[in-house]
């Protein structure tokens, strides 16, 4: 069994990462950044889209995701 450090205690309430929305966090060494927030956030076209229906609102959905993807550093925005 390899030798890793695990974040959490094992309490059957589950753990939290981050005391509240304004508290920053990041992934692999990059710049902690707080919660975004952004209009598309709050649609519910998305959930009805088919493959065939990019509208505007999942254009702004899947960038948004990019976005926090990328700022939380788990997503590498750049080769």
């Amino acid at each position: 069994m390899a030798d890793y450090y695990y974040v959490g205690d094992r309490r059957n309430d589950g753990m939290r990462i981050g005391y509240n929305s304004a508290d920053k966090l990041c992934f692999y060494g990059g710049t902690p950044a707080t919660r975004r927030a952004a209009a598309c956030q709050a649609t519910s076209t998305v959930g009805t889209a088919s493959s065939a229906d990019v509208t505007s609102d999942l254009k702004a959905t899947v960038i948004e995701i990019m976005n926090t993807l990328n700022g939380l550093g788990i997503w590498k925005g750049s080769a």
